[in-house]
């Protein structure tokens, strides 16, 4: 006399699992299934968010420092200056100068136009 209460252990035809190996092998399945789409779901989200908060960057120059207008690109030089050397490194440009005063290193943010520093060179 068969007990009813009793699970199948008996594998299924053509395999080697037991219809409750299927059953927690399908449910293994849905969870990593919904798993890796959520987990694509958040990056493209992050990739998106990232990507909109690009040009929310925004530079505020402090006393002291005088900064152009976007579409202007100039900067006011001593008289008898003369650009000897310039580097750009990112979003800097360094400037050697000759002035009727001395050497001068002149460091500008290309973004707003804005002298950062000035930096006088000693001849000694």
């Amino acid at each position: 006399m068969a007990v009813t209460s009793e699970p199948d252990n008996t594998p299924l035809p053509g395999t080697v699992f037991t219809p409750r190996q299927v059953r927690g092998l399908k449910i293994a399945v849905i969870v990593m299934g919904i798993l890796l789409v959520g987990g694509f779901a958040f990056v493209m989200a992050a990739i998106v968010y990232q990507a909109s908060r690009l040009g929310d960057k925004k530079v505020q120059a402090s006393p002291g420092q005088t900064s152009l207008p976007a579409e202007v690109s100039g900067l006011a030089l001593p008289p008898g200056a003369t650009i000897a050397a310039m580097a750009l490194d990112g979003d800097r440009l360094a400037l050697h100068l000759h002035t009727s005063t001395g050497q001068e290193i002149a460091v500008i943010d290309v973004t707003t136009g804005t002298v950062l520093s000035r930096i006088k060179i000693d001849a000694d």
